[in-house]
């Protein structure tokens, strides 16, 4: 995966309080009590390290987490959950990787099935469509 400029760190003994939206890498190896949000880019990258403790929503296209996470993950295109990653909540994907060890206490939901459906279901409703299903 190629790295963009923006890099961030949240380092050990740090805590933040409230949501965070990032652009680019963030890595967060201390404490945030709040939902984390990539902002619009399909490169942003989230890593919760082996110390570091998520508390909220997790909504960004790629995240490894080696770490703890409460709260529900949502990830648009890869989830790599490693050996000592705990989440307590949903983990909604579109490609994961599990390592043996790695502990999930919630649902692991399949992404792509409800975005087919919305585009068959959006293609089916355009006016060109529903002429030609009343002829």
């Amino acid at each position: 995966m190629a790295f963009s400029n923006n890099h961030t760190l949240i380092s050990r003994g740090t805590k933040i309080v409230g949501d965070l939206h990032f652009s680019g890498d963030l890595q967060i190896e201390g404490h945030v009590s709040g939902n984390i949000i990539a902002e619009n880019g399909n490169d942003a990258k989230l890593v919760v390290a082996e110390k570091g403790v998520v508390e909220g929503e997790i909504r960004a296209p790629m995240v490894v987490i080696n770490g703890r996470v409460v709260g529900n993950v949502y990830s648009a295109k890869h989830i790599e959950l490693a050996a000592k990653a705990v989440v307590e909540g949903n983990v909604e994907y579109q490609l994961i990787e599990m390592v043996k060890g790695s502990q999930v206490n919630g649902s692991l939901v399949f992404g792509g099935a409800k975005g087919e459906r919305k585009v068959e279901l959006k293609a089916a409703e355009t006016p060109e469509k529903a002429a030609q299903s009343n002829s």
